[in-house]
Parts: C-alpha cells; sequence; structure tokens
C-alpha cells in the first residue's frame, strides 16, 4: 500500500511538474515569435520619439533604465528591513514564541494582498504627504510589496539552522553579533532565493507602481521625478491597436524576461560562490 501510495504522488508531481513547465515555454514562445522581430538595437538604445506609440520610430530605453532604479532600490530597502527581521524571530527570541507566532501570521496576510492595493495605499500616503508620482514613490510601493515575500523566504529556511550553530559560537566566547554573521552566511542560499522571488515579482509588477511611479518617455535623473518601468511600457503598448505597436510590447517583455534571468542567475551565482566558502 505504502509503495502503491510513494508511486502515485510520483506520478502526479512529474505531471505537475510537466503542466508548469509546459506553460512556461508556451508563454516564453509567444513572446519570442512576436516579439523577436520587433527587436531592434534603436528599441534597446534609444527613448521613445513623437509617434511611437503610433508605430514611429524611438524606443523603450528609458522603461529599461526606470526597472532597474526600480528594482535595486526597492530590493535593497527590502533586504536592510526584512534580513534583521527573520533573524530576530529566529535567533533572538524563542522562534517558537507567540509574538514570533503572531510577526508570521502578520507578514502571512500582507503576502496574500493583491499588488493593486499596495499601489493605492502608496498613492493615498503620497497624497496626504503631497508627493507627487516620483521613481521613489515607485520603491516605497514596490518594497512594501516585496517585503513580506523576502521575510516570510528567509524565514522558512532560519527556522531550521540547527541550534548546536548557534550555541557552539558563543560557548566560545563569540558575541551575539558574531554569531549571526555566521547564521547569515549559514543561511546565504535562502536569502538568495529570497532575493531572486522578490525581483521578479517586483520588476514584474505593473499595479504597484501604475500610480505611484508615474511614467515618462524620458531617462530619469532624480528620485523625486517620475520613471518609466517595462511593465507599464507594455501595458500601454498592448493597448494601442496597432499591430506594430503590439508586437513591440512582446519585444518589451523579452527584454523583461531577459533581466530577469540576467539577474537570477547572477544572483545564484554569487550566492553558490558565497555558500561555498562559508564558516
Amino acid at each position: 500500500m505504502r509503495k502503491l501510495e510513494e508511486r502515485i504522488f510520483k506520478v502526479l508531481m512529474i505531471i505537475s511538474s510537466l503542466v508548469i513547465m509546459s506553460v512556461l515555454l508556451y508563454i516564453l514562445w509567444i513572446i519570442i515569435r512576436r516579439g523577436l522581430p520587433s527587436l531592434t538595437w534603436d528599441m534597446v538604445s534609444k527613448v521613445p520619439s513623437g509617434g511611437f506609440y503610433l508605430g514611429k520610430e524611438g524606443g523603450i530605453l528609458n522603461a529599461i533604465v526606470g526597472s532597474l532604479y526600480l528594482i535595486f532600490g526597492s530590493v535593497l530597502i527590502s533586504t536592510l528591513i526584512s534580513l534583521p527581521v527573520a533573524l530576530y524571530i529566529n535567533f533572538l527570541i524563542n522562534k517558537k514564541s507567540r509574538f514570533s507566532s503572531i510577526v508570521r501570521f502578520s507578514f502571512d496576510i500582507l503576502f496574500g494582498i493583491p499588488s493593486i492595493v499596495y499601489g493605492a495605499f502608496g498613492f493615498m500616503v503620497m497624497i496626504y504627504l503631497g508627493i507627487q508620482a516620483s521613481l521613489l514613490g515607485g520603491i516605497i510601493a514596490v518594497s512594501l510589496l516585496i517585503i513580506p515575500i523576502m521575510v516570510r523566504s528567509i524565514d522558512e529556511v532560519a527556522v531550521y539552522v540547527p541550534k548546536d550553530l548557534i550555541e557552539a559560537p558563543l560557548s566560545l566566547g563569540a558575541t551575539k553579533f558574531e554569531t549571526l554573521k555566521v547564521v547569515v552566511r549559514q543561511i546565504l542560499p535562502g536569502i538568495t532565493t529570497a532575493i531572486l522571488l522578490a525581483v521578479g515579482r517586483g520588476i514584474g509588477d505593473a499595479a504597484t507602481v501604475l500610480f505611484t511611479a508615474g511614467y515618462t518617455d524620458s531617462i530619469n535623473l532624480s528620485p523625486a521625478q517620475p520613471a518609466a518601468t517595462l511593465p507599464l511600457a507594455i501595458f500601454f503598448q498592448l493597448s494601442s491597436p496597432i499591430e506594430e505597436v503590439q508586437n513591440r510590447a512582446y519585444a518589451a517583455a523579452l527584454i523583461l524576461t531577459i533581466i530577469i534571468l540576467v539577474i537570477s542567475f547572477s544572483t545564484r551565482y554569487f550566492g553558490n560562490k558565497l555558500s561555498k566558502s562559508k564558516v
């Protein structure tokens, strides 16, 4: 009976994996088939010129630069907030305490809130503070979106760190800060995974930045100015009735996919490299 159950679950896992891979490959195929013919050097290296959204010349360099600003800024802020929270509820207090459970439950709720709600919340805060749509507003809104992802992802890894790994440095006279440095290197692959999840969610989300980051046809030079992003560039181009402009949206989606892959592989490579030299 046990072997039969194992075989059934193994078959279900294989089927699920094949379905997910098939959907992913189909999406990639559609993006490449429609986007690759429209992907030109001018599209990558130029900002939109007059009439770009009517099929005339120009590119989306402003959206590429804006997306990179946005994701690096929001991931930096999120990491600075998420890592201390995850370390605190796992290593500085009892990981099974009521307070730790409440913190985890709170982030679980925040994790499930739709991104448009974060965008609307950020927009209300900006109105209250008298701030216009800007790159800084987009970074703050995206940070709010991905902080729950990073906290829960790091927490899932940190909770399995063996107790001996914490007690051994302390017994040798190390301070709590020095002990946490050892723990951080131990869970570095988990932190890397959390960053990858955050990058994938943050850089591709349009609802969060729709009200907060604004949009501009020029390259952003200040956090106080509106910034273009790739998800909104794709959204605006797909809304066009002109087929040539719609195909450019798929080309922009292809660029976005390439950026995510480059960031993912780079983060994974450096994460593995650092984890191999861990204490």
